[in-house]
């Protein structure tokens, strides 16, 4: 949730982004109790840990969201390539990857708590997410499915330049025509992170309960090596071990980054100067946050 209200801050609300910011850690117990269904012992521990990570985020990483803004700013006024666009994707990137990192010891010592009707749960939630994504992107004619892409990247684009004009629009309609993004090939991979995330929750809390963690010594042990299995299974998650997918993977992001800097590139003088005022508030309020202002 940290890491989704960073994003709200390219993305969002000004006042929508503070309150999010400042209850993000109880929003995200909300997000990940709906996947797990926590006991007691277990909501006490990660309401602790998400109110240490928001804390770490606030004082650590939102200086830098500063920093980028104020060079998106300066960047906003004239045309892009597509590599300042990557330059910019990555930055994001960093960041995500970061808080990843911190959170692992947190997350290890949950996972090893976890029982199998927790994992079933999180199996159940996982499927209802993927039903929506099927709705979204596999069912329906396609001119339906297109339909949805292209209002879903207009609505994008608006809240960071204002309305856009007709030939804008047909801008994003053809950029999306010709892009390479396969729905089906994209939730094959979805499938096989999520079965592969389920495994690793499955074979820690085995490990958990069989080792006999009372120990200070077998307790530490544990602790490494789920850490080194999430740790691993992120690796996996961001990088597939599939020597295909990371090709595929790797054309839509410099795809990427060529849309979004030609469609910048149609963009007005006013829709450039309303992106600096967005990004500019975002600035605010990313300042507002470093302050613990509500």
């Amino acid at each position: 949730m940290l890491l989704l209200s960073a994003g709200c801050l390219a993305l969002g609300g000004c006042s929508a982004i503070k309150i999010a910011y400042n209850q993000s850690p109880e929003l995200a117990f909300w997000y990940l109790d709906d996947y797990v269904d926590f006991n007691s012992e277990q909501s006490l521990q990660l309401k602790a840990e998400l109110s240490r990570l928001q804390a770490w985020h606030r004082q650590t990483q939102l200086p830098g969201y500063v920093d980028q803004l104020q060079g998106f700013q300066q960047q906003a006024v004239s045309d892009a390539t597509p590599a300042q666009v990557c330059t910019a994707f990555e930055a994001v990137r960093r960041g995500f990857l970061t808080a990843l990192e911190r959170a692992e010891p947190a997350a290890a010592t949950l996972a090893m708590s976890l029982d199998a009707a927790q994992l079933a749960n999180i199996e159940k939630r996982l499927d209802k997410g993927n039903a929506e994504y099927r709705k979204e992107f596999l069912e329906g004619s396609p001119q339906a499915i297109r339909g949805r892409r292209i209002k879903q990247a207009t609505k994008r684009a608006e809240m960071l330049y204002g309305r856009l004009e007709k030939a804008q629009v047909e801008v994003l309609e053809r950029l999306l025509d010709q892009s390479g993004f396969d729905a089906r090939r994209t939730y094959a991979e979805r499938l096989r992170r999520q079965q592969d995330a389920l495994q690793t929750l499955r074979t820690l809390t085995t490990t958990s309960a069989s080792s006999g963690a009372n120990s200070p010594a077998n307790a530490a042990g544990s602790s490494a090596t789920a850490r080194s299995a999430l740790r691993s299974l992120r690796d996996r998650t961001v990088t597939s071990p599939d020597k295909a997918y990371r090709a595929y993977a790797d054309q839509l992001a410099q795809e990427r980054c060529r849309m979004v800097a030609e469609f910048h590139n149609t963009t007005s003088a006013a829709q450039r100067q309303k992106a600096v005022e967005t990004l500019r508030a975002y600035e605010t309020d990313a300042r507002t946050l470093m302050g613990h202002v509500s």
